[in-house]
């Protein structure tokens, strides 16, 4: 994944922002977006998308907690409908359950005072949100790597032996 990423925490009155460095590792707050008019939205989120050259947008869903939708996570989907055609870049809705909790908590932590908490509330969840997102394709991408590898050196090893791993369950060499 080497392509920037834009995650997006949608709320009714505030729009949270962040972006990928460009090795897709690391994710960085951007301010706040103040919701307007939806238009205007929508173009100031195509203004980022050029200005950070990201090729895919992941957007904050808010399921609940036992993973059904919720009333926001229709918006979230309506949104994204409409970004998907204004923007010719993947959208992805990405599960975003308790980063504006888990943000408020680091926030409060931090000892920062309550206007300066709810300005980067936004902000911080949607870099939680993307930081997650990227973490997780981090792992799976490890994740794979392994398992090809493994199967490569059991191969080499059973046919280093004359086992053919594929007769013993990929088990060959294993102590019984």
């Amino acid at each position: 994944m080497s392509a920037r990423i834009l995650a997006i925490d949608f709320g009714m009155k505030r729009i949270g922002l962040a972006v990928s460095d460009a090795l897709g590792i690391t994710a960085q707050g951007l301010p706040t977006l103040e919701r307007t008019r939806i238009a205007d939205d929508l173009g100031r989120i195509r203004e980022l998308i050029e200005e950070y050259s990201v090729e895919r947008v992941i957007l904050g869903n808010p399921v609940g907690h036992s993973g059904n939708p919720t009333a926001m996570s229709g918006r979230v989907a309506e949104f994204a409908e409409k970004l998907r055609r204004r923007l010719g870049c993947p959208v992805e809705l990405w599960d975003e359950r308790l980063t504006s909790v888990e943000a408020g908590r680091m926030l409060r932590q931090s000892g920062m005072g309550t206007l300066k908490r709810k300005r980067a509330v936004d902000r911080v969840a949607a870099t939680l949100l993307l930081q997650a997102y990227l973490d997780y394709h981090a792992n799976e991408r490890a994740r794979s790597r392994k398992a090809q590898g493994n199967g490569a050196e059991a191969q080499a090893d059973a046919e280093a032996g004359g086992i053919d791993p594929r007769a013993h369950g990929g088990d060959a060499g294993a102590d019984e």
